[in-house]
């Protein structure tokens, strides 16, 4: 009888499978470009639909294509500047030697971290990088009170960063100040979480035939001699609610118009959208009200250009 073979099921690209450590994801690379600003934005994931668009580019043999794309929905409140940071360059990289706070932060922070009784506003006269920690409204999208604190790049020199995140200092950030229609985006997501599954379910490996008297998975670990399990093997364990960053998205679309998105009913576990909005191209990673990070693309990739004409309700 023919030995059954088989390529080995579950890619190897992310391990180890393991669950993240918070809700939102840590953004550690970021591109460099020409302007000085923001390279990130959050937003709240909402649910998808689709939208007709209108391609336009001089290499088609035709003027414009009108083609239907399924997208994403982002509602992005605008969100405030927590404090700059500023780092020094040591043996070990980057460490933070003080941060400077805002003065005018919102109350709904004290459900998040212990705030300071006094601020101080004393910026360093020697630092090496300069970035922000930012913090949401999740109160004027879907009704959640505590927000969340995350940290950000801004691009340029050192001098040119501390005047813009001087700038930013009480002032509410709106996503259509730092990116435009049309562009790639990179989004950064903790995917949904299915909990402690078995291998068939995490792995996708083949079940035993029916015939077999207990168990449904093979014999996946291998010889018994030497009694080693390698790294790879497809084993039970968490399933779900990984770090995920997936590159050149395309954002279609930045608006604030509501009547153009809202059905009448709402969304589906979501509700209403009442700011601005963002709508990208396919799916992204997470489950629905949670937060994704859309920053600047780390990969350079040929544009085309396009125009949404519609979008469903």
């Amino acid at each position: 009888m023919g030995r059954a073979s088989k390529p080995r099921a579950g890619s190897l690209q992310f391990w180890p499978r393991k669950r993240a450590k918070r809700i939102y994801p840590s953004i550690r690379s970021y591109p460099n470009i020409d302007n000085t600003k923001l390279l990130g934005f959050l937003g709240y994931k909402v649910g998808m639909t689709h939208v007709q668009v209108q391609e336009t580019n001089p290499s088609l043999k035709t003027a414009a294509y009108t083609r239907n794309y399924p997208v994403t929905i982002l509602e992005c409140p605008p969100i405030k500047l927590f404090s700059i940071r500023f780092y020094k360059n040591t043996d070990y990289g980057l460490k933070v030697i003080t941060e400077v706070l805002a003065s005018n932060l919102n109350k709904e922070l004290s459900r998040k971290i212990s705030l300071p009784k006094t601020i101080k506003s004393a910026y360093p006269e020697i630092f090496d990088d300069v970035k922000v920690l930012v913090y949401t409204q999740p109160k004027l999208a879907y009704g959640k009170k505590k927000p969340e604190i995350l940290e950000l790049a801004i691009a340029g020199s050192k001098e040119k960063k501390l005047s813009y995140a001087k700038s930013l200092i009480n002032k509410e950030i709106k996503v259509s100040e730092i990116f435009n229609n049309n562009q790639y985006i990179d989004v950064h997501a903790v995917t949904k979480g299915y909990g402690f599954q078995g291998a068939v379910r995490r792995h996708h490996i083949d079940l035993r035939s029916h015939k077999s008297e207990k168990g449904r998975r093979k014999n996946i670990y291998g010889s018994q001699r030497p009694g080693k399990i390698h790294w790879g093997m497809p084993m039970p364990g968490q399933t779900g609610y990984n770090t995920r960053t997936e590159y050149n998205k395309l954002l279609l679309k930045i608006s604030n118009d509501l009547k153009d998105i809202n059905p009448k009913s709402g969304f589906n576990n979501y509700g209403i959208i009442k700011n601005d909005y963002v709508l990208i191209k396919g799916s992204i990673p997470g489950a629905k009200k949670r937060l994704i990070v859309i920053t600047y693309p780390l990969r350079t990739k040929k544009l085309l250009q396009s125009e949404v004409k519609y979008i469903k309700k």
